[in-house]
């Protein structure tokens, strides 16, 4: 899961910080987060059992982004903003993919 952390955070700051920084809209940044940073961030989780502990560390470290990005500390605001933008937190997208990959797993036994 560190490891998940650390790839996150390389990519989300070669985007942000060298290559578009403070020059694009937050829309524009955090679709480039979710289309390319993310998928790194929870690449092969859906495999892993993770805890509840687990999960809110991945969330933090989006809801660190966030505050970053829109310069906030209220987390309030931060949860608007990601609800707004349609940004889901890793333990949402982490639980959906879990369905998925179980349900595919079930398909695959009986068959």
């Amino acid at each position: 899961m560190e490891y998940a952390k650390k790839s996150f955070y390389r990519a989300a700051n070669a985007i942000y910080l060298q290559k578009i920084g403070c020059c694009a809209l937050e829309e524009v940044t955090l679709h480039l987060i979710k289309s390319k940073c993310r998928p790194v961030f929870l690449y092969g989780l859906e495999a892993c059992p993770l805890t509840k502990s687990n999960l809110q560390a991945l969330d933090f470290v989006i809801n660190r982004f966030f505050m970053r990005i829109f310069k906030t500390s209220n987390i309030d605001t931060v949860k608007y903003c990601q609800e707004f933008f349609g940004f889901d937190l890793p333990s949402v997208v982490w639980a959906k993919r879990m369905q998925k990959f179980e349900v595919k797993f079930a398909l695959y036994l009986s068959s």
